[in-house]
């Protein structure tokens, strides 16, 4: 009879400790229902890159304008960059603890250190090809980053820095994965490149859409495979972004093909080794960036483009309009309920409910 008591004791106890298990993961889990919009500033202005430092929103943007907008006191502070005549374009940035870093697209690409304090600029890499176009860039930390961009040669063309972004390197094409012909990428939002940790994933797209993998800092690669559309120089992965070293989604579509809602939206549970098609003829079509919503478990998550606003409460098998807005490129959380997006002539702050 102890035994029976003692074994109906610990089924008890396994029950109750089940149940507040999964009654944590259901706080943690978001459902939201509506999106409350405010705008922070509006100009005519392109922003596709924007980054979260603090009370601070950077940006870069189109016609060599760069800066940031401050949530405490409200106000836009913003410079520009000219160099001879060139209409720089900035699509990337990236942050260290004291500095910003704007990375222009189309040639020549031309990489620069911004300090946080002062907004003084300093020019520390600089590239000359006719194929050169720099797509995002990312640091792993406050020592070491990575900028990618179309291929040049027959890989895609990957920079690193190692001494926080006073030099950078080009990383050889024999330590790389070869692209296929028309294989390229999209500098939609600054979203080409994901970190966690060590782990960094880079997507690709045009006539071959695929994820190329680094388990350490971009010393050593492997490539995927994806079920993305792919075959045209529009199509493929616009935007990617991870939860953790495991749990996945990619996004993009067909550019010229906006509404098409299918071959669009896939996710991975085992770091981008597999893909799985999700969401197929359902939910947004074309989508510039797409971002899991923090303390989520990798279960919600937001996308912005051209289709407006959607979210996903179930990993991405069923999409919920929340905004009509198409005039977004990108977005960033705050917190697990607040988010900052950007795109064509503003930025904007989103509560979700």
């Amino acid at each position: 009879m102890k035994n029976i008591l003692l074994s109906l004791l610990v089924l008890v106890v396994a029950v109750s400790c089940k149940t507040s298990i999964y009654k944590s993961e259901r706080i943690e889990e978001t459902n939201f229902q509506s999106a409350v919009i405010d705008t922070l500033f509006q100009d005519k202005i392109s922003i596709r890159a924007i980054q979260i430092d603090k009370n601070k929103i950077w940006y870069a943007a189109d016609k060599g304008r760069y800066g940031f907008y401050n949530l405490d006191s409200n106000q836009k502070i913003e410079n520009r960059i000219s160099k001879d005549s060139l209409n720089l374009e900035f699509r990337s940035i990236a942050q260290t603890i004291e500095h910003v870093f704007i990375l222009n697209v189309a040639n020549p690409a031309l990489l620069y250190r911004v300090s946080k304090a002062g907004l003084s600029t300093q020019l520390v890499y600089q590239e000359s090809h006719q194929k050169v176009f720099y797509d995002s860039m990312q640091f792993w930390d406050n020592h070491e980053g990575i900028a990618m961009g179309d291929p040049i040669e027959n890989c895609l063309n990957i920079i690193v820095t190692r001494d926080g972004g006073n030099s950078w390197n080009k990383i050889s094409c024999e330590k790389l994965p070869k692209v296929s012909d028309g294989e390229a990428a999209f500098a939609a939002s600054n979203t080409n490149i994901v970190i966690k940790d060590n782990n960094t994933w880079l997507v690709s797209g045009g006539k071959k859409t695929r994820v190329f993998y680094s388990p350490d800092r971009g010393e050593s690669w492997s490539v995927y495979e994806t079920p993305i559309v792919q075959g045209k120089t529009m199509t493929g992965i616009f935007t990617a972004d991870f939860y953790d070293s495991n749990i996945g989604m990619v996004t993009g579509g067909d550019y010229e093909v906006r509404n098409q809602n299918f071959s669009n939206k896939a996710r991975t549970t085992n770091g981008g080794k597999t893909w799985e098609l999700v969401s197929e003829n359902q939910g947004f079509g074309y989508a510039s960036c797409v971002q899991y919503v923090p303390k989520s478990s990798g279960k919600s998550l937001v996308t912005v483009g051209t289709s407006g606003i959607y979210y996903s409460s179930d990993s991405g098998t069923i999409w919920k309009l929340l905004s009509t807005d198409s005039s977004l490129n990108t977005i960033r959380f705050l917190d697990d309920k607040t988010a900052i997006a950007a795109g064509q002539n503003k930025m904007i702050r989103i509560r979700f409910k």
